[in-house]
């Protein structure tokens, strides 16, 4: 294939090139360079091709955030294959849907995960090639590939036979608001422009190494996602940080620590992390308030959240402790990288959902008009330039999002906002019923089904209700069997056998009936209302 356009593997390994001794990643005690990064993802390139894989394959990571993560990346883009984030939290059927949906073929996967996968094999016949990576949690199953003998094969440059294209893809499977995970297609090239935007010194439309290696001369920023790079606010965040020839480090534990991560931000000298929120803003600025001695954390300079906007007293709090952050609330989604943002210092103080639009950013109505400021007039934020090309296999939802609107293409995730007479834009939310909880999103059907599969439920309704910390809670209003007797840890318990365990209620409400509308509808709004009023005051 002809290169047209940005591919990132050309841009990794240009950077390699030219600072080969430059720390790459980090975790824990290990420590890799540029050179070993990019010599690593050429053994995972190399392992692809070995078994079979072709043109735009899809390689799906089943990771927690590690080095393999990024380097497999690296290797499959060398490769010219497609990747597929996959969520760790997703359980057996989850599973199988999505590498069923999105073809599939190789799955890089940590050890831990090996029980689950034995359970479902059978269900994804196309994956030929499982690459094992080992995290100490029991020996390598016979139907895998260890993925350090991969890594550390040493094959020299590896490029599959059809080339590199900025064409090429990168999956990002979203649950967005209509139920079962979709995959927005991000072509490389547009990846890269959308990343690139905010750089001081940015490239040019069509790619150009020489001018990569004339702005990587040195060692770039330190990042660290704090977020799972499973998910775009990671993933995107880490990739633009290699892009200028930064180092990405990820901390050894896999569940959010805050003490954990400001060690490592104290260790490793970072200077830039990206998270999702208060769901990990309010722990780190407690643990800061509790032992405020205990870190050092002028290091860090900037703070990047997406997913969830974060709390003016949050933020606030943190900037105590070093006065010279940014923090940026980055109004995007898995649909539309760099809607518009937020940016709070100590010299400024902003509303949590007060944006600023970047330049290629509009609110339109339905019709296609632009909201006029200060009207009141609400409109759904509409994002032009490097956006997707649409969903994997999904024509219908795609001409949905991605609409062309005075001859222009334009991404439209859903995110209903208000323009303010001074030009700002004040975000309200998606316009569904869908739930955002610390950065997920959960459909409400998909869990009411699960929970009406319980013998003793006769009806249920899912709504998200606000939470200090995740922005929204999941509370489950419902409605017994005849006679039943709902236990509501039972229930919960049953629903994280079945869904992701960060879908299951948090609370749930017994009533005598839902009230359904003689045509089957809920009224949403009492659901909620009766969820709240059934609430403690401290929360759930």
């Amino acid at each position: 294939m002809t290169a047209s356009g940005w591919n990132l593997a050309d841009v990794f390994e240009r950077i390699a090139d030219r600072i080969p001794d430059a720390l790459a990643q980090q975790q824990g005690t290990r420590s890799f360079t540029w050179r070993e990064f990019d010599q690593r993802a050429d053994g995972v390139a190399a392992a692809l091709l070995d078994a079979g894989l072709t043109e735009q394959n899809k390689v799906a990571q089943y990771l927690f955030n590690a080095p393999e993560y990024l380097e497999s990346v690296f290797g499959a883009f060398k490769a010219g294959m497609a990747v597929v984030n996959t969520n760790y939290r997703y359980a057996e059927d989850e599973l199988v849907y999505l590498w069923d949906n999105a073809d599939v073929v190789a799955v890089v996967f940590h050890g831990e995960f090996v029980e689950t996968i034995e359970h479902i094999r059978a269900r994804v016949p196309r994956v030929r090639l499982w690459l094992w990576v080992d995290d100490a949690s029991g020996p390598c199953p016979d139907w895998a590939t260890p993925y350090e003998a991969a890594a550390t094969s040493n094959p020299g440059r590896t490029h599959g036979p059809w080339g590199r294209s900025g064409d090429h893809l990168l999956l990002l499977y979203t649950g967005g608001t209509t139920g079962m995970p979709k995959g927005v297609m991000w072509r490389q090239d547009d990846v890269f422009g959308a990343l690139d935007t905010n750089n001081r010194r940015r490239m040019p439309p069509e790619q150009d190494l020489e001018a990569i290696g004339g702005r990587v001369d040195r060692a770039g920023p330190r990042g660290m996602p704090g977020a799972p790079l499973m998910h775009g606010t990671g993933l995107f965040n880490a990739l633009s940080t290699l892009m200028v020839g930064g180092s990405i480090t990820t901390v050894v534990g896999r569940h959010f620590d805050a003490a954990e991560l400001l060690d490592t931000i104290e260790q490793q000298r970072i200077n830039s992390i990206s998270i999702v929120g208060d769901a990990f803003a309010k722990p780190l600025l407690a643990a800061l308030d509790a032992e405020p001695h205990r870190w050092d954390v002028s290091s860090l300079r900037v703070i990047v959240s997406s997913g969830v906007m974060w709390s003016k007293e949050s933020k606030a709090g943190l900037l105590r402790h070093n006065d010279r952050l940014i923090m940026v609330d980055s109004l995007g989604s898995s649909e539309a990288i760099g809607m518009a943002t937020n940016t709070t210092t100590a010299a400024t103080d902003t509303e949590t959902a007060k944006f600023e639009l970047s330049p290629t950013t509009r609110v339109v109505t339905d019709d296609g008009r632009d909201v006029t400021p200060g009207t009141g007039e609400l409109g759904r934020v509409a994002l032009r330039g490097y956006t997707p090309i649409g969903y994997y296999k999904d024509p219908d939802k795609s001409a949905a999002t991605f609409q062309v609107i005075d001859g222009q293409r334009y991404s439209i995730p859903g995110d209903w906002a208000e323009v303010l007479a001074d030009g700002t834009v004040k975000l309200l939310g998606r316009g569904s019923q869908c739930i955002n909880t610390g950065g997920e999103k959960v459909y409400p059907e998909e869990v009411e089904e699960c929970l009406k599969l319980h013998p003793d439920v006769a009806d249920a309704a899912v709504v998200g209700v606000p939470d200090d910390r995740f922005g929204e809670a999941i509370h489950a209003v419902v409605e017994p069997q005849p006679g039943a007797t709902v236990v509501t840890g039972a229930l919960i318990d049953h629903v994280k056998a079945r869904l992701a365990r960060y879908k299951a209620p948090k609370a749930i409400h017994v009533v005598e009936s839902l009230g359904r509308a003689v045509n089957g509808k809920l009224d949403y709004k009492a659901m909620k209302a009766i969820a709240m009023d059934r609430s403690s005051p401290s929360g759930v």
